[in-house]
């Protein structure tokens, strides 16, 4: 199985003609990452992302300015510190690429049996998803499943990284037929997956959690008001995911995480509400981040990290960060069932 993306400046290669062999391939899409922590990298990074029309609205006549000028000033130095905490030395990269190349590889060992390639890319950054769904035509690739790895949909996730497949397609004289995953905030696998690693955690602790935090990424309300039912999605897996532990809204309230800008975001905010905790008796405590598959900044520092430090400074005592489904088992296990579902009609009936 080949995992290497193609130059982005390779010819654009066309998948194999009628009457050669069909083959299906899956690409994984994940958010993105900068190529190193360093100013410039971190602001090419910061960049792509912030000029992306579904995840900042307004204007680009009025936000480009703001962006080009004052945001990537000063923003991409405070981001290079935080990635520079989090850095994976050992591959010199961030931990959202190394855990995004795991979960292919796995994937691909499970899909292997049935011919599926399985190739990775990111919405920004590098390797880019057009690398990935080069990388599968190269592969005799005639079908290809994107699978955006955002189990809650949003239009600033699941939308654009499906628009970023559909421009990649239109730029090619002989196109592949293409499916999306849907979301999937309540499936079973996912739920099942979420509630062992939260029982492993519990497993682990010296005393049993006094609160379980399930913290998810901020959204505009603004966006929540023009139709994206983000937050809708965002209930339906705490909402899952309490009746699998047998907890309530109290024991596993839902909170977000990672505000930019002075707009108002969806509420109650991650940080204030973790910090008060501590004042009410609550001095052990857990956070569960089920937005993200695989951990990354938002998960291993401004929840690891930042919230932690609030937490343990107003008086907390004990504060575990439960680890993303990454390339667990039961992450994997999901993958596959999600892959193998969404494939149906594609690959052989088992025999």
């Amino acid at each position: 199985m080949v995992f290497d993306h193609v130059p982005p400046h390779a010819p654009h290669p066309q998948p194999h003609t009628a009457g050669t062999t069909e083959r299906t391939g899956i690409a994984l899409v994940n958010l993105g990452t900068p190529d190193d922590t360093s100013y410039g990298a971190v602001r090419r990074y910061l960049s792509e992302f912030l000029s992306d029309r579904r995840v900042i609205e307004a204007s680009p006549l009025f936000w480009q300015p703001i962006l080009q000028g004052v945001v990537l000033s000063t923003r991409p130095a405070a981001s290079g510190k935080a990635y520079r905490r989090i850095w994976n030395r050992t591959h010199d990269e961030s931990p959202l690429r190394t855990i995004t190349r795991q979960q292919a590889e796995a994937l691909a060992e499970r899909m292997a049996p049935s011919g599926v390639a399985v190739a990775w890319g990111m919405r920004y950054g590098s390797p880019s998803l057009e690398d990935a769904i080069r990388s599968l035509l190269q592969q005799g690739c005639s079908r290809i499943l994107c699978m955006p790895l955002y189990p809650q949909y949003s239009a600033t996730t699941t939308a654009t990284a499906n628009d970023h497949a559909f421009r990649t397609l239109m730029r090619l004289r002989n196109q592949p037929a293409l499916r999306t995953l849907p979301p999937f905030p309540d499936d079973p696998a996912f739920i099942a997956a979420l509630a062992d690693s939260v029982r492993a955690a519990q497993a682990q602790a010296e005393q049993p959690f006094q609160k379980i935090v399930a913290s998810f990424h901020g959204l505009p309300q603004a966006y929540v008001q023009k139709g994206d039912h983000y937050p809708a999605d965002c209930q339906r897996t705490v909402q899952a995911l309490r009746e699998a532990l047998g907890m309530d809204e109290t024991t596993l309230p839902l909170t977000y995480q990672s505000r930019f800008g002075p707009a108002k975001w969806l509420e109650p905010y991650t940080a204030p509400f973790i910090e008060a905790l501590p004042a009410q008796g609550i001095t052990r405590i857990a956070v569960i981040t089920p937005g993200f598959m695989a951990d990354c900044l938002e998960t291993l520092d401004e929840i690891g990290n930042e919230v932690r430090e609030g937490f343990e400074h107003a008086g907390g005592e004990s504060f575990t960060l439960i680890p993303c489904l990454n390339n667990s088992p039961g992450g994997i296990d999901l993958l596959e069932t999600l892959a193998r579902r969404e494939l149906a009609g594609w690959l052989p009936e088992p025999g």
